[in-house]
């Protein structure tokens, strides 16, 4: 069975007294107030412990089934989504006028980490129509919005996004899907994709894809590439469920891991779709659901590396081997429990020290999202468009690595079948993969995020490290934060000038560079959150906390972090210097 228990004490504290969001100026912040988040928390916490984590290893065995054209989930999915669904969860962050709670955004993150942590598999059917629901609400038209949005936002009717194809992935200018138009103002969808996630199931009445497919008179590339709305059942003018439209399931993928959420081939033939957004701009439109969806995955990253971290946790306190080197601490005992050796700490600290600092991150990158969103704020807007890349990329890089080194606190028993190991590694591992591969993302990053708008996004991230660093002079307390923070972010600023100062003339030493760019930033990210994690558990302290054991375990994990993790960034920037030459200088033939 599943150790699996919510870690809202540090949600809490990472929402209440980091960022300190019910003082925030931000419409809808003002009622967000510890004891309602706590609530909140508590009861997702339950739902997380109780209902989902026991069902992980049930959908990772049975996985879900094809039968006569309908997918099966595995058992006790059915029951679980409905529970989801009565107890609103569903509806968490979405827009009132069509039913749903209208917090916000972070929390809504904050709620969705429990989830993941306790079956993504699972918390991927409604995931995946969140951001479907996003997609429509930004970008559909009124009649759209009524017809589809009311129904998402209970999971009713659940959401997919459609982009790769059997010869197109990151390149979706070669998409083959043709949409052609009809005379009652639809089109008919025909093409073939796959790797759709949750593209069909048993959970829901109606399944409504977003696919991205070409229409005729839009030009090479994906300025020819438009978005459609493709329910698997059509809608009739009262809402109620009208006949099969032409899509179905080609076959369910046998992937890795997430063996519980219906991975699949998609055909469309001749299907009903109506036009999302504007003719020939479905980017923009997909854009809207990927860059929620790349949070979102940054968010799984650590999040599955959380209940891996737990389980080695328990294990490391339970299973006993060996001796102190220091002497024996349970005498009593056969053996000491193997916590007690440095090697195991070392990567339990690696563990702890990651998935607190990416969960800072994390909820701060939901907080800009929401400042941008409500406050109509453009700094934050870009602040987090140059953010993005590193949360997915970092963060679900590393929570593998995380999960990997809790699986080897298990030793031989982690590599069976008999712990939940296994699962948890498999699981993480898709994370780096879809929504934009890690190292599109770090493409992305250096090519595009950093020049966005005359750089004025990352000079304004390295002034916020600056000033961070600044406000703690005179204070002994946080040296051990600020001088490794000052270090690492003029690392990062070292790297930037290369690339400026030789990415035009070899755009190949930007890019043979990227990779350790987005890392050498994940990890000034993660320093800048510690630092301020750090002044907020000093403030405990010197409040009089009561929890004085959370508030020094935060600050020893935090120390640990910036002492074990950030001189990465010197190796970085090392990779980085030595420009394209070593990675560009083989032959093709001589590999």
């Amino acid at each position: 069975m599943p150790n699996f228990t919510a870690n809202t004490k540090d949600m809490q504290f990472v929402l209440q007294e980091l960022l300190k969001i019910s003082q925030a100026d931000i419409p809808g912040y003002e009622e967000m107030e510890p004891d309602f988040t706590e609530a909140v928390l508590d009861a997702a916490g339950k739902v997380s412990a109780e209902v989902l984590a026991p069902l992980n290893e049930v959908g990772d065995k049975e996985g879900c089934v094809l039968e006569n054209g309908v997918v099966r989930t595995p058992k006790g999915f059915d029951k679980a989504f409905a529970a989801m669904k009565e107890g609103g969860w569903t509806a968490l962050d979405c827009d009132p006028e069509f039913g749903g709670q209208g917090m916000p955004y972070v929390l809504n993150c904050a709620v969705g980490e429990m989830f993941v942590s306790a079956n993504m598999a699972f918390n991927m059917y409604q995931g995946l129509t969140h951001g479907a629901y996003s997609a429509i609400h930004t970008h559909g038209t009124e009649d759209q919005k009524a017809t589809y949005l009311p129904k998402m936002v209970t999971c009713d009717w659940t959401g997919t996004m459609n982009l790769t194809e059997p010869h197109c992935g990151t390149d979706l200018g070669l998409m083959r899907t043709k949409a052609e138009p009809q005379d009652d103002g639809s089109y008919a969808i025909s093409g073939t994709k796959i790797f759709i996630s949750a593209g069909d199931h048993d959970l829901s009445e109606n399944v409504i894809h977003l696919v991205l497919a070409k229409a005729p008179g839009g030009g090479e590339g994906t300025k020819g590439v438009s978005l459609f709305i493709v329910p698997k059942f059509l809608v009739n003018e009262d809402g109620s469920l009208g006949e099969r439209n032409g899509v179905s399931v080609g076959k369910l993928e046998e992937k890795m891991g997430i063996h519980g959420n219906a991975t699949c081939v998609m055909n469309y033939d001749g299907a009903k779709g109506w036009l999302l957004g504007d003719l020939h701009k479905g980017m923009r439109a997909m854009f809207t659901m990927m860059n929620e969806a790349r949070l979102g995955v940054g968010l799984q990253g650590y999040a599955v590396a959380e209940g891996a971290y737990q389980e080695a946790v328990a294990y490391a306190k339970d299973r006993q081997q060996g001796r102190a080197v220091t002497g024996a601490e349970a005498p009593e005992k056969s053996a000491d429990p193997i916590i007690v050796h440095p090697d195991v700490r070392r990567m339990l600290m690696d563990q702890k020290s990651f998935i607190e600092g990416a969960r800072a991150f994390t909820f701060w990158g939901a907080h800009l999202i929401d400042r941008s969103h409500k406050a109509s704020d453009a700094e934050a807007e870009g602040l987090i468009s140059l953010m993005t890349p590193v949360i997915k990329g970092f963060l679900t890089d590393k929570g593998f690595e995380t999960a990997v080194q809790a699986q080897q606190v298990f030793g031989g028993h982690g590599y069976t079948e008999d712990w939940p190991m296994s699962q948890h590694v498999r699981d993480a591992r898709i994370a780096m993969i879809y929504e934009g591969a890690n190292g599109i993302q770090a493409l992305d990053l250096v090519g595009r995020k950093l020049a966005q708008d005359g750089g004025k996004h990352v000079m304004a991230f390295f002034e916020m490290v600056k000033a961070e660093c600044k406000s703690h002079d005179g204070d002994e307390r946080m040296k051990a934060f600020v001088e490794p923070l000052k270090a690492a972010s003029k690392q990062l600023q070292t790297a930037g000038m290369f690339f400026m100062n030789n990415g035009m003339k070899n755009p190949n030493a930007a890019l043979s560079g990227s990779y350790d760019f987005m890392h050498l930033m994940g990890h000034v990210c993660l320093g800048l959150m510690w630092t301020r994690m750090a002044k907020a558990a000093l403030d405990a302290l010197d409040g009089g906390a009561s929890d004085t054991a959370f508030y020094e375990g935060k600050l020893t994990t935090g120390r640990y972090y910036m002492a074990r993790q950030l001189p990465a960034c010197a190796m970085h920037l090392a990779r980085i210097e030595s420009g394209a030459d070593p990675v560009m200088e083989l032959a093709d033939d001589q590999f």
